[in-house]
């Protein structure tokens, strides 16, 4: 069947196999001039060899960009959904999702400064990526054209892909040939693990995967005996300093990660509901993230009045959903993310906790707007509080229970 006309296309191209077979897929199907994309998001890889293969591929060098994201992914994007303390589903810190909307964002920005009338990612049809990418493309760009080849082609296995490669003379790293035992998604917040290997929820996850080279933390087995106390000062709700070192917001949180993996923190074996229907098992390695919420919900514990608290706590499952799902450039996100942020301002102060085999504990809290009054909660004085005040809010508050037992009473009941 013949594809509709595209003449430029912004591929996101991490240079690895299926990437680079999209390439040469997409000039193929298409007939198009392919633009690459590469994201430096703090995954660890040297992204060097990613143009060097888009060149080796015949990718003009001025359709070839990688960009370093890294400051503006932890500032404008991980920094305010841990403003939320958010979770998805009471435990995942949501790093796959949250990097989404960014590299949507900047793939649009080139689209529209190349020209290019179509943008192409290497999502597959079962997950949650592709609606996270698409829905953000729509987004920016209302009229973009979207190509997604797991959904198009007529590849149906590994085989295929491979045979494909050799016979245009894709590249294909040693090992590759093979099926791999599980994918991995890596940036600064966090790596996921998924498939394969992973896929009986029943089996412990095996150590090929919590003790690869390239993890982001060690397993609590393998941590020191010593725990370590570390203190994060922050600022309207966001981390600006470790141990009293400012540092910018993508160097804070490298370095909390450092701390998190030399403590074992951080490793999370998850079956979570995809936004797709279906369930997935994967295991999540986030040890700087953990570190960050359990610092901003103890700072916000001493700043934050129990009204906002609560509301926030309310808020946050809709908010870690709306992330979860793809939908970061909506407008129910930006309404709570100003209500998120209005509760913010007073969020300034230190928060001293202590790491220890894979446990984050907070030992210390301290804020110039600390809501908390030793004098008012303290046994040895009254500071100000009446508590013979407490019997008639108590009497109040129980009031309607006294009118319901009176009730059931002439019902013969309680008797």
């Amino acid at each position: 069947m013949s594809q509709p006309k595209v003449k430029k296309v912004v591929l996101a191209y991490s240079g690895g196999l299926d990437t680079s077979i999209i390439l040469k897929w997409l000039e193929e199907t298409y007939g198009c001039e392919v633009v690459t994309f590469t994201a430096d998001l703090g995954q660890g890889e040297e992204l060097a060899p990613a143009r060097e293969k888009a060149l080796k591929m015949g990718v003009k060098p001025d359709n070839i960009f990688i960009d370093d994201l890294r400051e503006e992914f932890v500032r404008d994007f991980v920094f305010p959904m841990f403003r939320a303390n958010t979770l998805y589903e009471g435990q995942y810190l949501l790093g796959t999702s949250i990097a989404r909307p960014l590299i949507a964002k900047r793939q649009i920005e080139i689209a529209n400064m190349v020209g290019a009338d179509a943008v192409c990612h290497g999502a597959t049809g079962k997950g949650n990526d592709q609606v996270r990418f698409e829905v953000s493309y729509y987004a920016l760009k209302p009229d973009v054209r979207v190509i997604a080849p797991w959904r198009e082609w007529s590849f149906e296995g590994r085989p295929d892909l491979i045979a494909y490669a050799k016979k245009h003379g894709i590249q294909i790293a040693q090992g590759k040939e093979q099926v791999a035992p599980f994918s991995i998604d890596a940036n600064l917040l966090h790596t996921s693990s998924e498939g394969l290997a992973l896929e009986d929820p029943d089996v412990e996850v095996p150590e090929i995967v919590t003790k690869r080279g390239d993890r982001r933390t060690i397993t609590p087995e393998e941590a020191p005996d010593q725990a370590e106390t570390v203190t994060l000062s922050f600022e309207r709700g966001d981390l600006v300093a470790i141990n009293g070192k400012p540092m910018k917001a993508h160097e804070l949180l490298a370095e909390l990660n450092r701390l998190g993996s030399k403590h074992g923190i951080g490793g999370l074996d998850l079956v979570e509901n995809r936004y797709v229907g279906m369930k997935s098992r994967g295991f999540y390695e986030t040890p700087g993230g953990t570190i960050l919420w359990y610092g901003h919900r103890a700072i916000e514990s001493i700043t934050l009045d129990r009204g906002a608290m609560h509301l926030k706590d309310e808020l946050m499952p809709r908010y870690a959903s709306i992330i979860y799902n793809g939908f970061w450039w909506t407008p129910e996100r930006l309404m709570l993310q100003a209500a998120i942020d209005a509760s913010q301002g007073s969020v300034t102060g230190d928060v001293k906790l202590k790491l220890y085999k894979g446990g984050v504990r907070t030992v210390g809290r301290s804020s110039p707007y600390s809501l908390y009054s030793k004098a008012l909660v303290g046994f040895d004085e009254a500071g100000g509080y009446n508590q013979a005040d407490a019997e008639g809010f108590i009497k109040l508050n129980a009031l309607r229970l006294r009118i319901l037992a009176e009730r059931d009473k002439k019902r013969g009941k309680n008797e």
